[in-house]
């Protein structure tokens, strides 16, 4: 194969940048797509804002239907932000104005949005239980001899075995709770300032 030339070779490299770069009518729309992320982001946090003032009347008033109700209508509302998302994704990805670095971006602030997803359900999860030394005990199990009084199953002679497997599971939920709480602020993080090198993005595109 014969070499190519250093003049031949800088004469590919023009072409090669003149048809990569957009024209000021798609850097516009490519700004649109990008305004239309921050929509979606938005409505995202105004998804969790539902989901917390939700979950607060959960664990104030202990009605079960209407927080999974609630959970089953944000579930829908992230799944359809995700849909539209991953649309904006793959136009990035296509002609006239191909921009893997916005699509990279996007695709990035969508897996920091699961994760955080994820370790909010978690957070849930573990409040609704509660600390082990600190769970209600059920008593369906027990035997009620008279009206007044039952033989309690649960009781049972206090030892230092005992009350040390009772201070690890404490630990152990309070340490589950602490990563699960320092991961969603780590989403957080890096979620905004992704959405930062949006916004850095829109303006020069549309200066």
């Amino acid at each position: 194969m014969t070499p190519i030339t250093v003049e031949e070779f800088e004469k590919k490299v023009v072409i090669s940048e003149e048809e990569s770069n957009c024209g000021e009518k798609d850097s516009l729309k490519l700004g649109a797509v990008l305004r239309r992320f921050l929509d979606v982001q938005q409505r995202r946090a105004l998804a969790y804002a539902r989901l917390k003032r939700g979950f607060q009347d959960y664990m104030a008033s202990g009605v079960e239907s209407a927080y999974q109700q609630l959970c089953s209508d944000i579930t829908v509302e992230f799944s359809d932000c995700s849909k539209q998302v991953l649309e904006m994704e793959s136009q990035f990805l296509t002609a006239p104005c191909f921009r893997e670095d916005l699509a990279l971006l996007l695709r990035s602030v969508q897996n920091q949005e699961k994760m955080k997803l994820q370790l909010t359900a978690k957070i849930q999860v573990l409040k609704r239980a509660g600390r082990p030394s600190e769970r209600l005990v059920s008593h369906e199990n027990c035997r009620f001899s008279k009206p007044s009084g039952h033989e309690c199953v649960h009781i049972q002679k206090i030892t230092e075995a005992s009350g040390t497997e009772e201070a690890e599971a404490d630990a152990e939920y309070d340490n589950a709770l602490k990563e699960a709480i320092k991961g969603v602020q780590d989403a957080v993080t890096t979620i905004n300032e992704h959405l930062e090198e949006v916004r850095y993005e829109i303006a020069a595109l549309e200066d």
